[in-house]
């Protein structure tokens, strides 16, 4: 089965960790992704790491997506990074508003998504492909799935090309949010974020701390491995496929995986999805 894929990855803190994401990504590039986006840390705080990797990455022939946070900045500091990466060669962007960093008291210019999504189409017309982040299991902040609902459509009505959704692990999640979106007008692609599962410990954490639902089943079964890392990973790759085919066969554009600049989860799951042998 072919169908396309893009990657996501997060910017080195240390010399040693940008070599061993230049090793990543040389890995991943096999599994021929549309693109590979970059992420942007609370209030800007991760932007020259972003800039610089996505130059790396455009410099290996690929395309390289910054994640762009609205919190915390500038029309005139967006302006300037969009000037940037323009001259980087970047076409595509995910705009999001961000979260606050600890102890920032302000928000910025740019209070929404669709805020910051606006302000880069006037500034920069059609020259950048726009995504923004979706969230079929209702955002942790939002008042109601309608209001999360409205904020989407909000954002498309800015000017995104297109979504890509938080991670989960329910598919009827995914298609029922689709459906919503298409009975309100909305026909922009939804592509569905995809987390490998390798470690429990840290998928526990990060879903608790984002809002993304574990399904009793697969929390009790990871809980039950312990520290038996094969076995997590062996189940992980058998829950995510699985998600992945359904995800494939409803109808999903595409999918975006959340490398955590690791390539082995990645290739394994790309690998058996489009009929290969796992590495």
């Amino acid at each position: 089965m072919t169908f396309p894929i893009s990657l996501e990855f997060f910017p080195p803190k240390t010399p040693e960790g940008a070599l061993k994401l230049r090793a990543v990504r040389a890995k991943l590039y096999a599994l021929k992704p549309e693109f590979c986006s970059v992420t942007f840390g609370a209030g800007g705080s991760t932007q020259e790491g972003t800039l610089d990797t996505v130059r790396e990455i455009v410099g290996e022939g690929q395309h390289g997506v910054p994640h762009l946070s609205g919190i915390g900045q500038t029309r005139e500091s967006i302006r300037e990074r969009l000037g940037l990466y323009r001259a980087a060669g970047v076409r595509r962007i995910v705009a999001l508003r961000g979260d606050l960093p600890s102890g920032y008291g302000g928000g910025g210019e740019f209070r929404y998504a669709s805020d910051l999504v606006a302000f880069i189409r006037a500034e920069s017309g059609e020259h950048f492909k726009l995504a923004v982040a979706a969230y079929p299991e209702v955002h942790p902040q939002a008042k109601s799935p309608q209001a999360d609902l409205d904020a989407f459509v909000t954002k498309v009505q800015a000017g995104a090309n297109v979504g890509i959704t938080q991670y989960f692990f329910n598919a009827d999640a995914y298609f029922r949010f689709v459906d919503e979106l298409s009975a309100r007008g909305v026909a922009v692609p939804i592509v569905p974020g995809i987390m490998p599962i390798t470690n429990s410990t840290q998928l526990l954490r990060f879903s608790d701390a984002c809002g993304a639902e574990i399904p009793r089943w697969i929390r009790l079964r990871l809980m039950g491995f312990g520290d038996d890392s094969a076995s997590i990973k062996a189940f992980g790759l058998d829950v995510i496929t699985a998600l992945c085919d359904k995800l494939i066969a409803g109808g999903a554009p595409s999918l975006h995986l959340y490398t955590m600049n690791q390539s082995v989860a990645v290739s394994d799951i790309v690998d058996r999805l489009r009929g290969h042998a796992p590495s």
